[in-house]
């Protein structure tokens, strides 16, 4: 199983120390707050549905200096910090907050396409520890496009509260990637996801995340019959089976960049004007 919860007490030791594949060690990296994103070394994805407190890990992480304004050719807006980490500077981008990426919305294309094109060194995605069930549908679609994620598992405090108590080691085994527990309107486990991030984003940290595997033959013949006519078409296209499996969904969006030859194109744009802002 994917989930573990229990009611019981509270996790004797709340800081997660990484996956089965990839076990962490080592104090905390020391970060400062409110840098400019300009000249930085690696830039960090920050996904989530709403009210998970993505907001606040935000704050907690980039402080009061940031840069707020719309992505390129969208309404949806756009918020942007830094923080140092291990003698680098990490520019963090904050997502739209959403339930998939299926790009049924502005806010999951955005979601989408910064993270499968824009191919961020790290996606955070936070999550509501009091309804996991629902936040992990959209971790769980991350995975399958990265293996440089770590989830946040957010609100510990408000669990305990309720109650429940989440077997965040079971879960890091699950999912094949980091579990970090956090409360961050308290600031407790910012620390440890700024540590995990780095390490991530350094190569010193690196996963195997759970992915769906295989279908039917006849599906799965259809997938990489897709897939590699992605890949000739598109030379470089990151995650070719990914949107080959959009295509045969029927995915309007993706079947109409795929049409037009764009794949990606906005993704660009959006990585061109986050450079354009730091340097401003």
């Amino acid at each position: 199983m994917l989930l573990t919860l229990r009611r019981a007490r509270r996790p004797e030791n709340p800081v997660d120390r990484g996956c089965a594949t990839c076990p962490m060690a080592g104090s905390a990296a020391v970060h400062r707050h409110g840098l400019t994103t300009e000249g930085a070394d690696y830039v960090v994805a920050l996904a989530g549905n709403p009210n998970t407190g993505k907001s606040t890990v935000f704050n907690a992480l980039t402080g009061l200096r940031q840069h707020v304004g719309n992505w390129p050719g969208k309404t949806v807006a756009r918020a942007e910090g830094a923080f140092l980490a291990a003698g680098k500077k990490f520019k963090l981008v904050d997502l739209p907050g959403t339930y998939s990426l299926l790009s049924n919305s502005a806010d999951e294309e955005v979601a989408r396409d910064f993270i499968l094109f824009g191919r961020p060194d790290v996606t955070v995605v936070v999550a509501d520890a009091t309804a996991l069930e629902r936040n992990l549908n959209l971790a769980l679609q991350v995975l399958e496009i990265t293996d440089r994620a770590v989830l946040a598992l957010n609100l510990m405090d408000e669990a305990e509260r309720k109650g429940i108590a989440v077997d965040h080691r079971a879960l890091a085994r699950d999912l094949g990637v980091p579990v970090v527990p956090m409360a961050a309107r308290r600031g407790q486990g910012v620390r440890d996801l700024v540590d995990v991030v780095a390490r991530m984003a350094t190569g010193e940290l690196a996963c195997r995340p759970h992915r769906v595997g295989s279908f039917e033959p006849e599906l799965e013949a259809a997938v990489q019959r897709v897939a590699d006519a992605l890949r000739q078409a598109h030379p470089g296209l990151p995650n070719a089976r990914w949107v080959a499996l959009r295509l045969l969904e029927g995915d309007p969006n993706v079947i109409r960049e795929a049409l037009a030859g764009t794949l990606g194109e906005g993704a660009h744009s959006q990585i061109l004007s986050i450079e354009e802002v730091g340097k401003s």
